[in-house]
């Protein structure tokens, strides 16, 4: 499928810019805030993967971090992050990736997100599985949120909310759960996937941070929702990814339904 070709030749492109680019001076700005970054390497990142699609599918509509929308009547969307895990990247920190999932009629088909500092390649197509480096993967068979190993993200800003994620992430320290925070969503959601973590839960990410990612837990045989436990839609911010077995309890946890 052409489809496919284009999005892991693009992911890989991708990758040889950041991995080309790597601890070396770039120029680095801010977005929203002053930990809120962007650096030249997204934008080189960004533009050899839209490149890349616009030469096999110039009518395709794209959704990307830093440009944006590129709107076109289309039933197929292309949603880029072209670094997920800049402040890692900006810092020398290996931990970051590039992430493109692929919309058709509005459902995620496709995911691909690769680190090329890990050599880590995790693909995955709806209905066929997920991969990485080609061999399938699997969610971890952990069934109590009290043995599990989790991961997470802040935002930010801080979220003023009942169960926001300082409160949540009390909730589960204070019991010696252990929740590491990687700062690449893609790569904690891929990491569930290939079964290094049971759960993760985030309260505040866009579409180009989960899009490829959730498709990929899904396809190891993990569950993806919101936070409430309704079906995951990334273009709401919140998200509880996980091996299945603890799902009901983590979001119990999370939304203070369930004390452990």
């Amino acid at each position: 499928m052409l489809i496919k070709q284009t999005l892991l030749k693009a992911t890989k492109a991708a990758g040889a810019v950041l991995k080309e680019n790597f601890d070396k001076a770039f120029i680095i700005s801010n977005k929203s805030s002053i930990n809120d970054l962007v650096t030249e390497v997204d934008h080189k990142s960004e533009k050899v993967i839209i490149d890349i699609i616009k030469a096999d599918f110039p009518d395709h509509f794209i959704l990307s971090e830093e440009v944006g929308e590129i709107a076109k009547e289309s039933s197929y969307k292309w949603i880029i992050d072209p670094i997920d895990g800049t402040i890692n990247y900006a810092n020398g920190i290996p931990i970051c990736c590039v992430s493109i999932g692929v919309e058709i009629e509005g459902k995620m088909q496709m995911g691909a997100v690769y680190n090329p500092f890990m050599n880590e390649f995790f693909f995955a197509q709806k209905g066929m599985g997920a991969t990485l480096n080609d061999k399938p993967i699997q969610v971890s068979i952990k069934d109590k949120v009290s043995t599990s190993c989790l991961v997470t993200g802040f935002p930010y800003t801080y979220l003023d909310m009942p169960n926001g994620p300082l409160q949540v992430f009390e909730r589960l320290i204070r019991k010696g759960i252990p929740v590491r925070r990687l700062g690449s969503a893609a790569i904690d959601l891929c990491w569930v996937a290939c079964g290094r973590f049971d759960g993760f839960y985030e309260h505040k990410l866009q579409a180009w941070d989960s899009a490829a990612g959730y498709l990929i837990v899904e396809e190891a045989g993990g569950k993806v929702t919101d936070l409430s436990g309704a079906p995951y839609n990334p273009y709401q911010p919140g998200i509880i990814a996980t091996n299945g077995k603890i799902h009901n309890e983590l979001k119990g946890v999370i939304n203070n339904e369930i004390k452990l």
